[in-house]
């Protein structure tokens, strides 16, 4: 029998309303086509709604998204508000709320896109990256002292519990085992610097990986990280991580990867919902203009069927989306694709 699934929408600022269109357009040609059906709930959140009503993100929202399946996210981000209000009172709000304690990254070089990284190819760059994302300095308070003299003192706290680096550690071996690739599961951290932070996720990692003898694992500093996923992305199957460090090392990922023209990424509770979103921001300066590339909204969709169970479908749009930036696609970034950005969605349809 068909599922059907309650999505909620939430398109966004800039470029975001124009790339969640094409997803939205892919996941109704899935249906047609046989594959799960979807209700769609889009909701108006974003900068021009905060500018227009001082509105940010309500309770009532907030209770209605808590019910939907999974969440679609195009973009939020607008020149004319102050950075970090829609930042901090809707992006960290949801995964607050919400408990999205899993940010979710695959890295992987598709067949045909290029690579600023001299000979390697998509056997190279194949890799996920888990991160927490509810704890840590994003979480944490802070405040100034003496702001504005020469003697100011800022202070920003950092908040880890064990709890929260269990739960993501634990995901982190269950995702690696069956992802059955290498079975090879790193911890990212900085234990030299980071004492007491980087102690306890090493403490709960070695404690876990007693329960899983099939994986294999390593440690590697941050910054080590950083320069192996440069000279040998092979190395690495299943990255885990905090928060800070998981924000930063998968933008340099989505850079190996070919841009955040094709990087998606998904916001999960594991026992709850999940919001997936293209990495890329809201570039408003691309707005309305079909020049935007919309490929990393749709592998977001992507990776919204396979979290679904919809592991057909999910197959399925990948191989389309292969195909396109493979077969058609000139380069993935905005204006120099050789299509625009419906015409893109178009493309992935066809191959549907």
């Amino acid at each position: 029998m068909t599922k059907e699934y309650n999505i909620g929408v939430i398109p966004g600022d800039g470029t975001g309303p124009e790339v969640v269109a094409e997803a939205i357009k892919v996941l109704e040609v899935i249906s047609l086509k046989g594959g799960p059906k979807f209700r769609f709930t889009s909701y108006g959140l974003g900068g021009e709604r905060y500018l227009k009503t001082g509105e940010l993100l309500s309770d009532s929202i907030l209770s209605e998204l808590k019910e939907m399946d999974s969440i679609c996210l195009g973009a939020i981000g607008h020149p004319d508000v102050r950075p970090g209000i829609l930042e901090r009172e809707i992006l960290l709000r949801l995964r607050f709320e919400l408990d999205l304690y899993i940010n979710l990254r695959p890295v992987a070089l598709f067949p045909g896109v290029y690579t600023p990284l001299k000979d390697k190819g998509p056997e190279d760059i194949d890799f996920v990256v888990v991160r927490e994302n509810t704890e840590g300095l994003y979480a944490g308070g802070g405040g100034f002292l003496k702001r504005g003299s020469p003697d100011e003192v800022a202070i920003q706290e950092s908040i880890t519990t064990r709890k929260g680096v269990e739960r993501c550690i634990r995901f982190a071996f269950e995702y690696c085992l069956n992802r059955n690739k290498d079975k090879h599961l790193t911890l990212c951290g900085k234990i030299n610097v980071l004492t007491y932070e980087f102690d306890l996720w090493n403490r709960v990692f070695q404690e876990v990986l007693e329960e899983y003898p099939d994986v294999t694992t390593d440690y590697q500093h941050v910054d080590a990280i950083c320069m192996w996923m440069v000279k040998n992305p092979e190395m690495f199957d299943v990255i885990v991580t905090n928060n800070m460090f998981g924000d930063i090392i998968t933008d340099l990922g989505a850079i190996i990867q070919g841009g955040l023209g094709i990087a998606a990424g998904g916001n999960i509770n594991p026992h709850g919902t999940a919001m997936f979103e293209p990495i890329g921001g809201s570039a408003p300066k691309y707005a309305g203009l079909n020049k935007i590339n919309p490929i990393a909204a749709i592998s977001a969709a992507q990776m919204m069927l396979d979290y679904l169970g919809e592991k057909e479908a999910a197959r399925v749009l990948l191989n389309a989306i292969k195909k396109v930036v493979k077969d058609d696609l000139k380069s993935l970034e905005a204006g120099k694709m050789g299509y625009g950005t419906k015409e893109v969605g178009d493309l992935v349809v066809g191959y549907l």
